[in-house]
C-alpha cells in the first residue's frame, strides 16, 4: 500500500508537497532535500507532481518522477487540457510500468493560447476521466478536485453537484482549491460528511504575501479580496521580513486549524526549499504549544489577519457571500421558456415512441446515409438546424437531454458534467461570458430538474464521433441511449454499470440544499 493510501486509510494526517516539474537540476535537488525529511513534524510527506501547469510542453509528471535520484512517495497529476481518452490510458500504462498506483485527476485550467472562437481545444473532463481510470484500474487511489470558494449560488451549488458526480465516478479523496476562507473550509467538510460514503478531504494551502496575492489575481478560481490585499500591503510597509514571518505564521495556523476541523491532510504549495519547510515547522511547533482546540484557534486565526488601523479582513468578494444551503436565485422567464420549448421539441422528435419520432428515426437510419457524401449532408443538416438554436458543434453524440438543452459545446472547454473550478462570480474562466453551467443550474432549479445535475454521469466524446450527425446513433437499436448520460451504480461499486436509483440521489440533493452554512 502506498504511503498516501495508507495515511488516508489509517486516518493519519498527511502533508502533500506540490512540485511543478521544470528541467532544472536545482529544483529537483531542492525537492529531494525536502522529501529526505520524510515527515513534517510527525506527519508523512508525499510529493504531488503537477501536470501542464504552465504549458503542454512542460515536463510530464512521470518523467519528473523518474528523474529523481532517490525514489520518493509520489502522487502524480493528470490534467485533461487538450487530452483525449487514449492519453489517459497511455499514462495509466506508463505508471503501471513505474510501479505507481495513485493519481489526482483534474480537468485543468485554461490552456495558454486557447481563445474562444479559434480552433476548439478539448478538455478531458475530470468526471469522465475518473470513470475511465476507475474502470481500467479498480484498485488505484484516485483523487479529484473541489473548489468551495464560490460566492454566488449558481457556481457554488454547481460545484457541489459536480463533486457528487466525481464521488460516484470513483474518487477516493478530494483536494480543495487554494483558499483562505475558514468558513468555506468548514462548509466543504460538512458537505462531505453528509455524503452516503464520505471521503477524505485535503486542503491546498500557500503562505500568502503581497507579491503572491498579485500573482493569484491571474490564477483561475483563486479568491484574494481587496481587504486581504490591503492588509498584506500594510505588512509589507513594515518590512519584508515582518511580512514574510507573518505569512509563515498564518500558514502554520491554517494547517493547525484544518487538522482540528478534521481534514485528512494539506497540499502545500509554494515551499521550494528545505529552509522554507523548516521555517514552517518552527512556526507549527510554536503555535501547537498554545493551540489544542478550535476554540483556541479561531481568535488566533482572526488576529493573524489584522493590522492596526485597518478594518477586519473579509474573505468573500464585495457584494457576494453565498453559503451552502442558501437559496436565492431562479431562472428568468426566457431561460424557463427556452427549456420548456426545447424539452417539448425533444419529446416529440426524439423519444423513440410516438409516431413522429419513429418516423423521423426510420428516415435517418436508412442505409442511404452510410455513404460518405450522404453522411456529410446529414451532418450539415443537423449542424445547420442545431447550431443557431443551441450552439451545437455536432459532437456526434448529443448530450442535450442530460444538460437541460444547454449545449456543452458552448463551454470553451466543452465540459458537460458541470463547471470547472476557474469561474469567478458566475463568469467563465475565459472572461467573455457567464458560465453556461450557472445558467444550467438556474434552469434546473426552476424547472425541478436538479437531480439531473447529480445523476447523469456524461461520458467523454470520442474523437472518431466528432463532426458527424448524432441522429442515426440516437435511433439505432444497438446504440439506443448512447446519447444520454450514463448512470452508474452507487459509490460502493463505482465500476458497475447499472442505474443508480434516482430516489436516493434526489434525497441527497435535497439534503444538500437543507445544509446550513
Amino acid at each position: 500500500m502506498s504511503q498516501l493510501k495508507s495515511a488516508l486509510h489509517e486516518h493519519t494526517f498527511v502533508c502533500v508537497m506540490e512540485f511543478v516539474p521544470k528541467p532544472s537540476a536545482e529544483r529537483f535537488t531542492a525537492i529531494e532535500a525536502i522529501m529526505a525529511r520524510t515527515h513534517l513534524r510527525n506527519w508523512p510527506l508525499t510529493v504531488a507532481i503537477g501536470d501542464r501547469v504552465g504549458s503542454p510542453l512542460d515536463m510530464s509528471p512521470l518523467d519528473a518522477f523518474t528523474s529523481f535520484n532517490t525514489p520518493v512517495p509520489a502522487l502524480l497529476h493528470f490534467s485533461g487540457k487538450a487530452r483525449e481518452r487514449h492519453d489517459l490510458l497511455a499514462q495509466l500504462q506508463h505508471m503501471d510500468a513505474a510501479g505507481l498506483d495513485q493519481l489526482l485527476i483534474l480537468t485543468g485550467d485554461r490552456l495558454p493560447g486557447h481563445e474562444p472562437g479559434q480552433r476548439p481545444v478539448r478538455y478531458l473532463e475530470s468526471v469522465a476521466a475518473l470513470q475511465i481510470a476507475r474502470q481500467a484500474r479498480p484498485d488505484w487511489l484516485l483523487g479529484a478536485a473541489l473548489n468551495p470558494f464560490k460566492y454566488h449560488e449558481e457556481e457554488g451549488a454547481a460545484q457541489y453537484f459536480k463533486a457528487e458526480k466525481k464521488l460516484t465516478a470513483g474518487a477516493d479523496f478530494m483536494t480543495l482549491q487554494l483558499g483562505y476562507d475558514d468558513r468555506k473550509h468548514h462548509e466543504a467538510l460538512q458537505w462531505m460528511k453528509r455524503q452516503p460514503a464520505p471521503k477524505p478531504l485535503i486542503a491546498c494551502l500557500m503562505a500568502l504575501t503581497h507579491g503572491r496575492a498579485k500573482m493569484l489575481e491571474h490564477v483561475a478560481g483563486a479568491v484574494v479580496t481587496p481587504s486581504m490585499r490591503e492588509m498584506l500591503a500594510a505588512e509589507l510597509e513594515v518590512s519584508k521580513t515582518y511580512a514574510q514571518a507573518r505569512s509563515v505564521d498564518r500558514l502554520a495556523l491554517q494547517v493547525i486549524g484544518l487538522k482540528l476541523m478534521g481534514y485528512a491532510g494539506v497540499h502545500l504549495s509554494g515551499i521550494h526549499d528545505l529552509a522554507q519547510l523548516q521555517s514552517l515547522e518552527q512556526a507549527l511547533e510554536a503555535r501547537l504549544s498554545e493551540i489544542v482546540s478550535l476554540e483556541q484557534w479561531a481568535p488566533a486565526w482572526a488576529a493573524s489577519w489584522q493590522m492596526p488601523g485597518l478594518p477586519a479582513v473579509c474573505f468573500n468578494p464585495p457584494g457576494a457571500n453565498w453559503r451552502l444551503g442558501e437559496s436565492r436565485v431562479s431562472a428568468s422567464l426566457r431561460e424557463k421558456a427556452r427549456y420548456q420549448l426545447l424539452s417539448g421539441f425533444h419529446s416529440v422528435l426524439f423519444d423513440r415512441s410516438n409516431w413522429v419520432s419513429r418516423a423521423f428515426g426510420w428516415a435517418v437510419t436508412r442505409p442511404v446515409w452510410s455513404s460518405p457524401n450522404a453522411a456529410r449532408l446529414l451532418h450539415g443538416l443537423e449542424r445547420g438546424i442545431k447550431r443557431p438554436m443551441v450552439g451545437c458543434d455536432t459532437c456526434g453524440r448529443c448530450r442535450l437531454e442530460d444538460t437541460l438543452y444547454i449545449c456543452p459545446e458552448t463551454c470553451p472547454k466543452g465540459l458537460a458534467n458541470g463547471p470547472c473550478g476557474g469561474t469567478s462570480q458566475n463568469r467563465c474562466e475565459f472572461g467573455d461570458r457567464e458560465c453556461v453551467h450557472s445558467v444550467k443550474y438556474r434552469t434546473a432549479k426552476s424547472v425541478g430538474q436538479t437531480a439531473v445535475l447529480t445523476e447523469r454521469l456524461i461520458a467523454c466524446v470520442e474523437v472518431e464521433t466528432r463532426h458527424r450527425s448524432s441522429w442515426p446513433g440516437w435511433f439505432d437499436a444497438t446504440q439506443a441511449g448512447a446519447g444520454s448520460g450514463s448512470k452508474i451504480a452507487p459509490r460502493s461499486s463505482p465500476e458497475a454499470k447499472s442505474a443508480l436509483p434516482s430516489t436516493s440521489r434526489s434525497k441527497r440533493s435535497d439534503a444538500m440544499a437543507e445544509l446550513d452554512s
